[in-house]
């Protein structure tokens, strides 16, 4: 799942792509989709009804029902800057569980032994 609050420029930028995505052909709507979750973090799956187009008209409805919240420039970042601190933390977690597990490798702890080999085995 997405986000469902966003600015008021964040949703025009929107209400813009999906105009394009519903005018464009198969290769140009799976860009927009994929611009879409990637920047905005708008996934149309979250509001859309199944089997129907979902387009500028249903993303103003969507803002009309309250499934989609618009909030000020500064409340909108602050939340970005919240999930990319907490993905970071969730991503470094995993890896450092994954390096206990023995899964992976603690690159960093590898890089650091590297760097002492080379200082201590000059050419």
């Amino acid at each position: 799942m997405g986000r469902n609050k966003f600015s008021q420029k964040e949703v025009d930028e929107i209400g813009i792509l999906l105009k394009k995505k519903n005018a464009g052909n198969r290769l140009q709507q799976k860009e927009i989709r994929h611009i879409l979750r990637t920047k905005y973090e708008f996934n149309i799956s979250d509001f859309n009804e199944p089997g129907k187009a979902f387009g500028y008209e249903e993303l103003q409805e969507a803002v009309k029902r309250r499934a989609i919240y618009i909030l000020d420039d500064a409340t909108i970042t602050d939340m970005k800057a919240k999930r990319e601190r907490d993905k970071q933390r969730d991503a470094e977690r995993e890896t450092a569980e994954a390096i206990e597990k023995g899964e992976q490798t603690d690159w960093k702890k590898a890089m650091k032994e590297w760097e002492e080999w080379q200082s201590n085995n000059p050419d």
